[in-house]
């Protein structure tokens, strides 16, 4: 660590001798040892290292960035003059900064060291059970990873966070076969810190596997309605990227596209749904211990019982709108889990759709969408019923999230975030034809 501090500290006094004002380094130091599972097959064993610095120089209120892939001392010093003097041609701009100092802090957390051994007879045993209680699927892809980091970022206002963290990683991309008769590919990540986890155990690995051996029998959907969507753990993170983004992050809110502009301490969500940023929380794993502006990172409720509590901004977003900053920039996030089951939630809808995963492009900035509803089943009188093919849905997310009917008390915990099932109102379903 002493190594990266030295390098962050070089990279400050070399910005400041070309000329910089306030000056950030980032300095970063990884391993990660990954398996690759090929079509059933073990197809790669590997170590990949890595180094960088990332540089950002202000200079008479312009701002100028660099990166470069080594900590070699000459690339450094040549990449700081090119950050400064990238920052002398760029527009000049009073909301650039860097952090203040607060308290300066050094954070482990995680399994620092990896049990190569017990990983690999963890990821065996996890295609051993797949083959042996899901035959129909196919593990097209399984990409289990050890990553271990060491980071320093340090500023000229005496800023110096440093951070050691290591996690296990496993990547699932599959599909159903059964004959002539195939899925579409779905994947999705699970994280732990435990080398010898049960793979098949950990998140929702097992009902992911089992919604795909049904979707073998999925149908076209034909037809048209206006009904209850409820978003799945693995397709909620679509619509909080469209809260955190789209609604509530630095452009929309500069650019004064959001319909949340004037919203802050009002009813933005059903009294119902609840969102909070949770860096620090015990059920993530390795999460944000520095924001990307170098403040240390703390949870915040963003939405509290519908009520819009704050904004995504960075403290250059703060800086241009007079609106306050966000203590983390983390996209680890918690959905407050309803105090109904799953199954009870969906009793109450007469028609509608379970949505396993979304493919759609950007919003409009209003929250207008329309996309294809992949893995997904219908819902007909309280129960889930066939899994659909060609399925399309379409509504506006600001008003979906008015119309939250239901948050189910499962979760999903897979180390990046505590996730429910979310019902909303308001959906329009049609099948490709009867758009």
């Amino acid at each position: 660590m002493e190594n990266l501090k030295k390098t962050a500290l070089f990279a400050l006094d070399k910005m400041k001798e070309a000329g910089a004002d306030h000056a950030q380094a980032s300095v970063s130091e990884g391993r990660v040892e990954e398996f690759n599972v090929d079509a059933g097959e073990f197809s790669l064993i590997r170590s990949v290292f890595s180094a960088s610095v990332g540089m950002k120089a202000i200079k008479d209120q312009k701002k100028g960035t660099g990166a470069i892939n080594s900590l070699d001392p000459e690339d450094v010093a040549a990449a700081a003059a090119e950050c400064v003097q990238s920052a002398e041609h760029g527009a000049e701009d009073p909301a650039v900064c860097i952090s203040k100092k607060e308290e300066n802090a050094d954070f482990t957390d995680g399994a620092l060291t990896c049990d190569k051994e017990a990983f690999l007879d963890s990821v065996i045993r996890f295609t051993e059970d797949a083959a042996r209680d899901f035959p129909q699927i196919m593990l097209e892809q399984v990409v289990a990873s050890y990553s271990y980091g060491r980071h320093v970022l340090a500023n000229t206002n005496g800023v110096l966070f440093t951070e050691e963290d290591g996690s296990y990683n496993v990547s699932i991309m599959y599909s159903a076969h059964d004959g002539d008769k195939t899925t579409s590919f779905n994947y999705f990540d699970v994280e732990t810190l435990d080398p010898h986890a049960d793979i098949m155990e950990l998140g929702m690995t097992r009902t992911m596997l089992e919604r795909a051996v049904k979707e073998l029998e999925a149908s076209p959907f034909t037809g048209k309605f206006v009904g209850v969507a409820v978003f799945a753990p693995s397709a909620v993170p679509d619509v909080i990227d469209v809260i955190t983004g789209s609604f509530a992050g630095d452009v929309a809110l500069i650019e004064g596209t959001t319909p949340w502009k004037n919203s802050l301490g009002q009813q933005v969500a059903s009294d119902c749904f609840s969102l909070s940023v949770i860096p620090n929380d015990p059920r993530v794993i390795c999460g944000e211990k520095v924001t990307s502006d170098g403040y240390k990172s703390r949870n915040f409720d963003m939405i509290e019982n519908g009520v819009l509590k704050s904004f995504c901004l960075s403290e250059y977003g703060s800086n241009r709108t007079g609106l306050p900053r966000a203590v983390s920039s983390s996209g680890c996030v918690e959905i407050k889990a309803g105090d109904r089951p799953l199954e009870e939630m969906i009793a109450g809808i007469e028609k509608g759709i379970l949505v396993c995963r979304f493919s759609g492009g950007e919003p409009a900035s209003n929250g207008d969408f329309s996309g294809v509803a992949k893995n997904s089943f219908l819902i007909e009188n309280g129960k889930i019923g066939a899994p659909l093919t060609e399925t399309m849905i379409s509504g506006n997310f600001a008003e979906m999230l008015r119309r939250v009917e239901g948050v189910s008390a499962e979760t999903l915990q897979d180390g990046s975030g505590v996730l429910p099932y979310v019902a909303f109102g308001g959906v329009t379903v049609s099948g490709k034809n009867n758009e």
